[in-house]
């Protein structure tokens, strides 16, 4: 294919296009070392090659548990060639929470790490989908698995080249696990025309280019940190995969790399704000954006300060779309509380709860079409149903005479739009906690607590805080057998959320209640009569 006439519209044409233009250019770079695209068109090769020698059928799902680093990449972007689908689990979870991924999606390879395979065993052997797992690093011995094979990375891509499983771009391609307002995670299923377009759009209006370096600081099981990979790959730029302990690793990063795009969450830039920046940053680093949240305008102010010649981009998305708005960095002085207009194919519509259009500046629910428009969520027909909706006649370009449903995501966050149509975040619809640039179900942690059998009733929910957006507060009764005083029964739930669950769904404070907790009228603990009581808890 010559290089005019190439059109990615699967995920890994994205490195095998790079590749063919500029193999000798850097694509990866982790822990001080760097692939060129044409090493990692290979490594990708070979381990679509690995599955298709496994006998794994199209759309199979791969789970890939694994900090960031060259396997992870590989992996996805390998799956995808191979044409099964890639189920990226974020490497905070704990093995509970992975199990229930691995089994809700009938994850049939396994991609992970020997620390980790050795924390999954008794998950593994409740997950029987689960055939094959496939360990990074060179372990001597490989561990006895029930019912499931076990090979090391280098074997996976021993196998001799061969094409794989024949997709088009509106075939599964990932399956991506969110918080859902009500229990369990849920998978969001994108194809590969949602990735490779949302990476498209996303680069178009970042203006991003071959000599770019984008730093991968978000989790790659995050939409918006799998993105850094979509678009850097998209314009043949370097990618640098970082696992960072603390924001000072991010900014030696920046400065180490020379990195000229960085995306984070607003947490992450208000503790970025707190170091004290090189003035050679700027010379650098082009852009820095925001997702996963609004960013305080404060934070902004500093970032500016700090970087006075680094176009700032503030972004809003949802994982059930990819990516939504941006506000462009001409815009940021005129209208810093803005989450912009609509990215590059897409549109994005503030409708009333019958479907019509609001008015300027009316209140109603940011609907995006398009197509970055995601598949659903995985084996739930009913979350489906009241998320992703037909377009009502009459509302983006929706004509009467047409005959097929053209379906929508209705995000369940309320916007309004001035009159030069940028949009403005006004809140959830539901009772999300959205904390450290995360979406977590309050139902999720309430489950755990209820399942340490330490608790009458529980109520966990979001309150404003400085730097995570939102902290979490669970207020607890003891059972009416329990003998251990309000204090150490609060010490012993923060032990126990610390022991099952991850780091950034851990409550900030525990309080525990004497009494019933209060009701609404349909009987439901009242989680909105008990934040109302601590909004001011953190400020």
């Amino acid at each position: 294919m010559s290089h005019a006439t190439q059109h990615s519209s699967l995920l890994h044409h994205l490195i095998l296009h790079s590749a063919e233009r500029t193999p000798t250019a850097p694509a990866l770079t982790f822990s001080g070392k760097t692939l060129d695209y044409a090493t990692l068109a290979n490594d990708v090769q070979a381990f679509a090659a690995g599955l298709m020698a496994l006998k794994l059928q199209r759309g199979q799902r791969v789970g890939i548990y694994l900090d960031k680093r060259f396997e992870f990449v590989i992996a996805a972007f390998g799956t995808a060639a191979a044409g099964c689908v890639f189920v990226p689990i974020n490497p905070l979870l704990k093995p509970e929470q992975v199990g229930y991924i691995l089994r809700d999606c009938q994850v049939a390879a396994l991609v992970t790490s020997p620390e980790r395979l050795a924390l999954l065993v008794d998950e593994l052997a409740r997950s029987p989908d689960v055939q094959h797992a496939i360990v990074t690093g060179t372990p001597e011995t490989l561990p006895d698995l029930q019912g499931c094979g076990c090979q090391r990375w280098s074997d996976a891509l021993a196998h001799p080249a061969q094409a794989g499983h024949r997709v088009i771009d509106t075939d599964m391609l990932a399956i991506l696990y969110t918080s859902g307002s009500t229990g369990k995670p849920k998978g969001v299923v994108l194809s590969h025309r949602n990735m490779v377009m949302g990476a498209k759009s996303v680069a178009s209006y970042l203006e991003n280019r071959a000599d770019d370096t984008l730093l991968a600081a978000l989790p790659l099981s995050f939409d918006a940190g799998f993105s850094q990979l979509t678009t850097a790959f998209h314009v043949g730029a370097r990618a640098v995969l970082i696992n960072y302990l603390l924001p000072k690793d991010v900014l030696n990063a920046v400065v180490k790399e020379k990195v000229t795009g960085l995306t984070a969450v607003p947490p992450l830039w208000i503790q970025l704000t707190q170091l004290e920046w090189p003035a050679s940053v700027t010379d650098h680093l082009r852009y820095i954006a925001n997702t996963g949240g609004r960013m305080p305008l404060e934070t902004l102010k500093s970032l500016r300060a700090a970087l006075p010649r680094t176009k700032p981009y503030l972004m809003y998305g949802l994982t059930e779309a990819f990516r939504a708005t941006y506000l462009p960095p001409d815009q940021v002085d005129i209208r810093p509380d803005s989450i912009g207009k609509a990215i590059p194919n897409a549109e994005v519509l503030v409708l009333r709860d019958d479907g019509t259009p609001c008015a300027p500046n009316e209140p109603g629910e940011l609907v995006q079409r398009g197509a970055l428009v995601g598949m659903g969520y995985w084996n739930d027909a009913e979350k489906t149903a009241e998320r992703y909706k037909p377009l009502p006649v009459g509302v983006g370009g929706r004509e009467a005479g047409m005959m097929l449903p053209e379906i929508a995501v209705y995000s369940g966050d309320n916007v309004r739009m001035d009159e030069e149509g940028y949009l403005y975040f006004i809140g959830r619809r539901d009772e999300m906690i959205k904390t450290s640039g995360y979406r977590v179900s309050p139902t999720e942690i309430e489950e755990v607590l209820y399942g340490t059998q330490r608790v009458g009733e529980v109520a966990a929910f979001g309150v404003s805080h400085p730097t995570l957006g939102q902290a979490i507060v669970v207020i607890a009764t003891a059972r009416a057998c329990e003998t251990l005083t309000a204090e150490a029964l609060q010490t012993e739930l923060q032990a126990l959320c610390k022991a099952h669950l991850p780091i950034y769904m851990q409550p900030a404070h525990i309080e525990i209640h004497e009494g019933s907790l209060p009701r609404n009228p349909n009987g439901k603990i009242d989680r909105k009569t008990l934040s109302t009581a601590h909004t001011n808890r953190f400020e």
